[in-house]
């Protein structure tokens, strides 16, 4: 009987240690997939949509410049983020059910919808009653802020701290100092006007602290689609525009050149955005508040060719290396990827054996 129960536990042990092996080479190969998938990812695929998403910001912002014939005073600019939201909305609906995504409930939903007016209205909110105050220059480099922001809040509200948080914050700051060599910055001088210039950095802040949040949930979806996400996010921003349009001042609603150009440049904007926001960390998505202005300086001077100081090149020089290292940068998955295998590690591996007695 004895050698019974002997034989039996070293079979037990036999097969424990084989499921052991088997079960440690299958996460083996999932890291060195996962490991793989990740390079690629967060690899040329992602910077280049920083660089295209920086690229249409940009163009937008110089549309009169580009196009001085066009009729873009049709329609007020909250009737504007109205149609554009509604449309993009209403086509990731199409999409999402199209693929038959599965769409959050609950408190996912709200927080995706949270997503979209923390990103999209309360900051034209803002900038809408501070524009009267601050200059357009005062507000980019006001804005240029968020990404600093971004580094310093991802460690607390993204979940994970990057593990090159002090360069990415460094090449923030050097993209700031180039900003301010630029474009340079007017003290507020009166009461109104500082009160202004704090509204705009509060809605820098609060880009950067949604952005994070909005990393992190993308993340909690990963393996599904990003859609059911913008959808929420795009309708909540559309019904908020929809009803500021109401008691803003605003035209007759009618198809012109304006519609037609936020709807081909906001549209790819918004899907790239969205996109991006679980293939990257916090502060690289906040890349295109540096990128937008340097490729709007560079267009400009090639509009109209001037010679600009030495301090304007040397800040020119600066927001492009910060800009540039935002990125650039190595990719910083390693925690995410080291996680998710230490939970398959233990929902995997058998139970132990009780103790002998």
């Amino acid at each position: 009987m004895v050698g019974i129960l002997l034989n039996s536990r070293a079979t037990n042990h036999a097969m424990v240690s084989r499921r052991l092996r088997g079960a440690t080479r299958c996460v083996l190969i999932e890291s060195m997939r996962l490991r793989r998938t990740g390079r690629i990812r967060a690899g040329l695929f992602p910077a280049l949509g920083l660089l295209v998403l920086s690229a249409l910001w940009s163009v937008d912002s110089l549309r009169t410049d580009l196009f001085p014939r066009f009729d873009l005073d049709a329609l007020s600019p909250v009737q504007g983020q109205a149609a554009l939201f509604s449309a993009f909305a209403a086509v990731a609906a199409s999409v999402a059910l199209a693929r038959r995504a599965e769409f959050p409930l609950g408190r996912r939903a709200w927080a995706c919808a949270g997503i979209g007016v923390g990103l999209f209205v309360v900051p034209a909110a803002l900038v809408a009653c501070a524009q009267d105050w601050v200059s357009t220059l005062d507000r980019v480099a006001v804005f240029s802020l968020t990404p600093v922001f971004a580094v310093v809040l991802e460690r607390y509200l993204q979940g994970s701290e990057p593990r090159q948080a002090k360069a990415a914050l460094a090449g923030a700051v050097t993209a700031v100092a180039g900003v301010l060599c630029v474009l340079g910055f007017d003290i507020p001088g009166s009461f109104r006007a500082g009160i202004a210039l704090c509204a705009l950095t509060a809605a820098a802040l609060g880009i950067a602290a949604t952005n994070c949040l909005a990393v992190r949930l993308a993340r909690s979806v990963a393996g599904r689609s990003i859609l059911p996400m913008a959808v929420h996010a795009g309708a909540a921003s559309a019904m908020c525009f929809v009803a500021a349009s109401a008691f803003a001042p605003h035209t007759a609603w009618r198809w012109s050149v304006h519609l037609f150009w936020r709807f081909v440049i906001g549209l790819p904007a918004l899907f790239l955005l969205f996109s991006l926001m679980r293939r990257l960390d916090a502060s690289r998505m906040t890349a295109p508040f540096l990128l937008a202005p340097l490729f709007t300086i560079v267009v400009g001077m090639a509009l109209e060719p001037t010679s600009p100081p030495v301090l304007a090149w040397l800040g020119l020089v600066l927001l492009g290396g910060g800009a540039g290292w935002l990125v650039f940068a190595p990719a910083e998955k390693a925690d995410v990827v080291e996680l998710g295998l230490l939970n398959a590690l233990t929902t995997r591996s058998p139970r132990r054996l009780p103790p002998s007695g």
